[in-house]
């Protein structure tokens, strides 16, 4: 099992550094290549939204937080499963936290209780704003039709979390500003 999981990690690895190496348009054009990629970030955002969702309900300061926290490991709980089927459906390795998004979640285990509502709400709409993004562009342009269908149907919840976690941010202070036409298909940038 752990080979399996090493071979699928490996196999993700390599897509993702050929992808990132191309030039955007062509990573737009090859469908493989766009597919895969929504699905390695998008799943492993997901995955982050999960530890820091569980970290909020254990660190937040705020009850408005701590509630936060709470849904959003509801959410993502299922969201994940769900990526994590549609992934395997498609021919996909299971969606990982890829590096970044770790170091990012070691960071907020690391980060003092006093300071943590504000930086969790902060990174939360960061998150959601490029996962709605992710979702948006898979909808429109994504070429497997299993992905495209479920990046259609989780799009409006995605834009329902980011409206919320604005709302929440907003609520404890913190610099939350969602990305200009990200809730509303209005094509963002």
């Amino acid at each position: 099992m752990l080979v399996k999981t090493l071979a699928y990690a490996a196999v993700t690895g390599l897509l993702l550094s050929a992808t990132m190496g191309a030039a955007p348009a062509a990573a737009q054009q090859v469908s493989l290549t766009s597919d895969s990629v929504f699905i390695l970030q998008a799943g492993s955002i997901g995955l982050l939204q999960a530890k820091l969702a569980k970290l909020a309900e254990r660190k937040g300061s705020s009850v408005a937080v701590v509630d936060f926290g709470k849904r959003m490991t509801a959410d993502y709980s299922k969201a994940n499963e769900e990526l994590a089927a549609a992934a395997k459906q498609a021919a996909y390795p299971a969606p990982v936290l890829l590096r970044e998004h770790k170091q990012i979640a070691d960071r907020f285990n690391g980060l003092a209780r006093a300071s943590f509502d504000k930086a969790y709400m902060e990174e939360v709409v960061k998150h959601h704003n490029e996962a709605v993004r992710l979702f948006r562009e898979e909808s429109e342009s994504g070429r497997v039709t299993s992905l495209k269908q479920l990046a259609s149907r989780m799009l409006p919840d995605l834009q329902q979390r980011l409206s919320l976690a604005s709302e929440t941010g907003s609520s404890v202070g913190a610099n939350v500003i969602s990305t200009p036409g990200e809730g509303r298909g209005s094509g963002g940038k």
